[in-house]
């Protein structure tokens, strides 16, 4: 999946309109909080496929 830079400032602004300005914050760490979990459990996958 390859966003443009149009298509990136849209859903910017549709996810902006949805959880509004305060939330913005909490859901970009919760977002990182995921992707941090998730490519730990890859490297965890990865690791046990070696062994």
């Amino acid at each position: 999946m390859n966003l443009g830079a149009t298509e990136l400032i849209i859903v910017l602004v549709i996810v902006l309109v949805v959880f509004g300005g305060a939330k913005l914050p909490k859901l970009a760490r919760s977002i990182g909080q995921a992707q941090k979990e998730f490519q730990e459990g890859v490297s965890e996958g990865l690791d046990d496929d070696t062994a």
